[in-house]
């Protein structure tokens, strides 16, 4: 049997779930998933605006834009790609983080100067 292609008009079964209640719960769940992310990016542009807060208008505005769609497919689609563009951020995200840290963590290592006090001062000063 060849594969069957949904379309809004088919009246599948397949057709009727991609645009009930079930998508709406899925596209909450990853604007509340975009929101969460944003939150991450605390530091500011060039114009001293943060990013979460440029991050969240453009998630708002996508969403908005999205609403008037009713093709299923499309619908399917955007979720799709939206959710594997947001795991993709948090993954590039936490590898930053973690070179980060452990950036931090050589840093301090290193500035202890060997003395054992760990303080990252290099045993030079004793405040």
């Amino acid at each position: 049997m060849p594969p069957t292609i949904i379309t809004p008009s088919s009246g599948s079964a397949a057709a009727k779930h991609l645009t009930s209640a079930v998508t709406k719960s899925e596209a909450l769940s990853l604007y509340r998933e975009i929101l969460r992310t944003a939150k991450a990016f605390h530091w500011c542009d060039e114009q001293n605006i943060p990013w979460n807060t440029k991050l969240k208008a453009e998630a708002r505005k996508e969403f908005e834009a999205a609403r008037e769609e009713i093709d299923p497919l499309i619908i399917a689609r955007m979720l799709v790609t939206g959710r594997e563009c947001v795991r993709e951020v948090q993954r590039k995200f936490n590898e930053a983080d973690k070179k980060c840290w452990e950036r931090i963590q050589r840093d301090v290592n290193r500035g202890a100067g060997g003395d054992g006090t760990g303080d990252g001062r290099g045993g030079n000063f004793r405040g």
